[in-house]
């Protein structure tokens, strides 16, 4: 409701944007055919260029995004805009000439390329006042406002009150409130009028002008409020339910659609099918690509394992995955081959609180187990879990299942995401955090603010955290 006309707009705007800068790209091939100096050479056909408008305009765009450009379409100012535009022509160029440069792509010439940008600052510089322009004169008339009537005067009511009005661009204008108490008609509730009582909906209807009725009410109301929203069908007017019925710690509500049957889920978990699928791809990418590299480290280690102790190269062990499924892990062994019988025998030296084993100088370690466990090197045979879709390359650690068995209700939410190869606990000094909480906190952490762009962050991390030895125990 609230959302989907700025993710219109934004899409709109963005569509916008990609015509123009396609527009200036094939204005800049025909000026510059007619541009003639001495000892530059003609430009090749023009469709030797068009396939780079696959890389062009998504530079462009994705620039934009970045800078911001799309953020608050609405209140921002052409000064604004075009500082964000100037930004993104520099980045851009710089973006543009490294992969012109990368794939010696040495037909597109610096003059086309400069050229090419300032003619995209101009079109969109241009294209953005007249969307301003529109915009005003649009308000003005009232188009783009919308008239919202609210159900319900509680605490919840009063929150969405408050975020509407602290969202004017999203152009939404709250009539009135309406109540089951006739006690509050006429009364006013952050600033906005009660018109009436549920019973007086048709009523209000017909005296005031009404978009759209939003349902903010408590559980108790349910049974109240049937037939004001079939009333709502049979007048046409959009009416809209407020999901937030549970006081919910930290799970997204998400509508959707089974078979007709509208439901709402709540999620603990990211749901960007697209953000999760591109996660996907880059560790599938990633993982084929570390194999390939890391293929003379896997042949001396191997060769380094047989050499030094008994056994086979490998150590395989059933970890737990998403929400409990169970996988088998692979690593190099790095312990004796009766380190197993020993863990009885070492479980009062643990030095982490909780379900958890860890022991900094652990005797069943290997020589070369040693080394490879503070290089982290162990952990490289993890890339074909990846591969099999088992683990990702960014999560929370996967535990074992006599592990899970000791688990707290709070600590099993941490198996509701792909475990990782490496993650939060991993880059944020493991060796020196002693209690399984604070563990299993930060991996709650990770799980909440799960981004893309979190997930390079800790990669990035990851690799000095190798190299400096803070590896697992």
């Amino acid at each position: 409701m609230i959302k989907r006309s700025q993710i219109f707009l934004k899409q709109l705007v963005l569509l916008v944007d990609g015509v123009a800068v396609s527009a200036a790209f094939i204005s800049t091939y025909f000026l510059r055919q007619q541009i003639h100096y001495q000892h530059v050479p003609a430009l090749k056909s023009f469709h030797s260029y068009l396939w780079l408008l696959w890389i062009v305009v998504p530079i462009w765009v994705g620039t934009l995004h970045f800078m911001g450009a799309y953020r608050e379409l609405r209140v921002k100012n052409f000064r604004q805009i075009l500082l964000i535009i100037l930004k993104t022509t520099v980045v851009g160029l710089f973006i543009f000439g490294s992969f012109v440069f990368i794939l010696k792509l040495h037909y597109v010439s610096r003059s086309f390329m400069v050229l090419f940008y300032l003619l995209s600052l101009c079109f969109i510089s241009l294209e953005r006042a007249f969307l301003i322009e529109f915009w005003h004169v649009m308000a003005a008339r009232d188009y783009f406002r919308r008239k919202l009537l609210i159900v319900g005067t509680g605490t919840r009511a009063r929150k969405f009150i408050r975020t509407t009005q602290a969202h004017r661009p999203w152009g939404l204008d709250l009539v009135g409130l309406v109540d089951l108490d006739p006690k509050l008609v006429n009364q006013t509730v952050e600033g906005i009028k009660v018109l009436g009582t549920l019973d007086e909906l048709p009523r209000i209807f017909q005296e005031i002008v009404i978009d759209e009725v939003i349902f903010v009410v408590p559980r108790n109301w349910m049974g109240r409020i049937e037939e004001p929203i079939l009333h709502c069908e049979r007048v046409g007017i959009r009416a809209t339910m407020a999901a937030d019925l549970f006081n919910l710690n930290f799970a997204k509500a998400h509508p959707s659609d089974f078979e007709g049957i509208p439901v709402i889920s709540f999620e603990t978990t990211p749901a960007d099918e697209w953000k999760l699928a591109f996660k996907r791809l880059f560790d599938i990418g990633t993982a084929l690509l570390g194999l390939v590299l890391s293929s003379p480290i896997f042949l001396v280690s191997a060769i380094l394992i047989k050499l030094t102790s008994p056994g086979p190269v490998f150590f395989r062990q059933v970890r737990c995955g998403v929400n409990g499924r169970r996988f088998t892990l692979y690593k190099f062994r790095s312990m004796a081959l009766d380190a197993e019988k020993k863990l009885a025998g070492l479980k009062h030296l643990n030095e982490m609180g909780g379900p958890v084993f860890k022991l900094t100088n652990d005797p069943r370690l290997t020589p070369i187990g040693r080394w490879l466990r503070k290089s982290s090197i162990d952990e490289l045979p993890q890339l074909v879990n990846v591969l099999k879709g088992e683990m990702s390359l960014v999560g929370p650690r996967p535990p074992l299942p006599e592990e899970v068995a000791k688990y707290e209700s709070w600590q099993i939410r941490r198996l509701s995401m792909r475990p990782g190869i490496t993650g939060y606990w991993q880059v944020n000094g493991r060796n020196r955090i002693k209690d399984f909480n604070q563990w299993v906190r930060l991996d709650l952490r990770y799980i909440d603010e799960w981004s893309l762009s979190l997930d390079f962050k800790i990669l990035l991390k990851t690799i000095p955290a190798a190299l400096l030895g803070t590896g697992a125990k």
